[in-house]
Formats: structure tokens, sequence, C-alpha cells
């Protein structure tokens, strides 16, 4: 009798430890995302931003824990600046610069910054993750040949910017081929980057923004920080 139990209970247990290897969930396939960008010092890329009609594109630099540059060709010469704790943003239309000190308190997870390990630790902090679809690579969009896997992060609370953020990532490569998120005010804003390379070996000095003499500078242009 126990032979034949033995017999009939083995199919069942030569198939959990299979199963239980192809089970990833999204949680799972997220801490690998955010382990692979840990790995990641710099990159840089070209970036295409969609908001409402209006598009910009550009090429954008990054450096661990929270550098980041983008450098626009649409519209030309306009410049982000982000060192860490100062946020400079060059308007050519206007001859304007616009400087914006930034605390940890008060940095988002939101735009650009989110393709970083530490713009994934904020979005797991703040958002539930679950898959689009499931763990398996699906098409970008479309006609598209490029297979991504798809993760959708819902807030945790009404504080942060975007209602609802999905992330579109290189099966392969685990980095983030596209952010598409779901503003306060209903609008969608996509970000895609592409031509991704990664530890460059970018200096720090990439990241000091001279501004043109003959630019206007308005200094906390979003809030004014409070002692």
């Amino acid at each position: 009798m126990r032979l034949r139990f033995f017999i009939l209970i083995l199919p069942i247990l030569a198939v959990i430890p299979v199963n239980s290897q192809e089970i990833i969930t999204a949680e799972r396939y997220l801490e690998m995302v955010s382990e692979r960008y840990s790995s990641i010092r710099d990159y840089e890329a070209r970036i295409f931003i969609r908001s409402g009609s209006s598009e910009m594109n550009g090429n954008v630099s990054y450096l661990a824990p929270s550098f980041l540059r983008i450098d626009f060709t649409r519209p030309a010469d306009q410049v982000i600046v982000f060192n860490g704790e100062l946020l400079t943003v060059y308007l050519p239309e206007y001859r304007a610069v616009l400087n914006q000190s930034i605390t940890p308190s008060r940095r988002p997870a939101s735009g650009a910054s989110l393709a970083s390990a530490q713009g994934l630790t904020l979005l797991r902090r703040n958002y539930v993750v679950s898959f689009v679809t499931g763990p398996d690579p699906v098409v970008l969009e479309g006609s598209s040949q490029e297979q991504v896997v798809k993760l959708r992060f819902a807030r945790r609370n009404i504080s942060e910017g975007f209602r609802e953020i999905i992330l579109s990532i290189n099966h392969g490569a685990k980095t983030i081929r596209r952010i598409e998120g779901r503003t306060i005010a209903d609008s969608m804003v996509q970000f895609d980057f592409t031509n991704i390379r990664t530890n460059q070996g970018i200096p720090e000095m990439r990241f000091i923004y001279d501004s043109p003499a003959s630019a206007y500078v308005y200094n906390n242009f979003l809030f004014r920080e409070v002692d």
C-alpha cells in the first residue's frame, strides 16, 4: 500500500518544483529590474517625451545615485539638469534659467528620474505593482516587433503625482523602455528610452550647468524652502 501511494504521489512531487520555478510575481519581477539598475553606475540614451499633443526629444545622461541631465534637440538647446540637490531648467525661448533646491522630502517619483535604482525604490514604496497582462513578454505597441514585460503601478495615496504608471521593460536587458504616467488631471505623459548605453564612465562635471550670461535667472520657481 505504501508503494502504491508513493507511485501515485511521485508525479505530483516531480511537478511541484518545476511550477514553483516558473511562477514569477510582479513584485519579484520588479525586484529583478531593481537589481539590474543597482548594477548601473551611469547610462546614456535617447529620450522621447510626449504629453498630450506636445513632443520633445533629446539625449539623457544619468549618474548614480541621482544626477540627471537632458539636452534637448526639440526644443533646440533646452536643458534640464539635476545634481541631487539643485534642479536647473534652461528655456532658450525665454532666455530664462529656472533654479529650484530639492530636499529629499520633496523629491517625487516622477518622469525620467524613475529610470534609476533610486526611482524604482520610490516606486516600490509609494505604489502597488502588478502585471498588465502577465510575466510573459508582449509587443510594445501595435505592429511593433519589440518585446517587453509591462508592469502597472497604482498609487498608495493621493499625494503621488501620477494616478497610475506603466513601465514597459526590455525583458532581456531588464531596462526600462517606456514609462507611461496618468496624471492627477487625467492626462497622459510618455517617456521612451532608446539606444541605452550603460556604464560609460560619465563624469560628474557633465552635471554642472553654466547658464548663458544673457539669461534671466529665477530661483525657487516651484516652491520656496521653509526652514
